[in-house]
């Protein structure tokens, strides 16, 4: 079975905090492409990204789960936590 992230959250911060997706890329040290294709399951996120992610973010280390981490877990469309 392959997990399938919501990144909404992360999407509502990066606007939040006024970056747009390229800019945040370039931040992480990501390609505007590369940024987009893991934002949408196609590729998964490394460890260094999501702290450099949660970084440029503001977010603390210990609410990485809810912006990273969160699985469709129902044909409704439910979100919840992994793990």
């Amino acid at each position: 079975m392959t997990l399938i992230f919501d990144y909404s959250r992360l999407l509502g911060k990066i606007k939040e905090k006024g970056f747009t997706q390229a800019s945040l890329a370039k931040q992480v040290g990501l390609s505007e492409s590369t940024f987009n294709l893991k934002l949408a399951n196609k590729r998964a996120f490394k460890q260094e990204e999501i702290v450099k992610t949660c970084s440029a973010l503001d977010v603390s280390l210990e609410n990485i789960p809810l912006y990273f981490f969160c699985v469709k877990t129902s044909e409704n469309g439910s979100f919840e936590r992994a793990g």
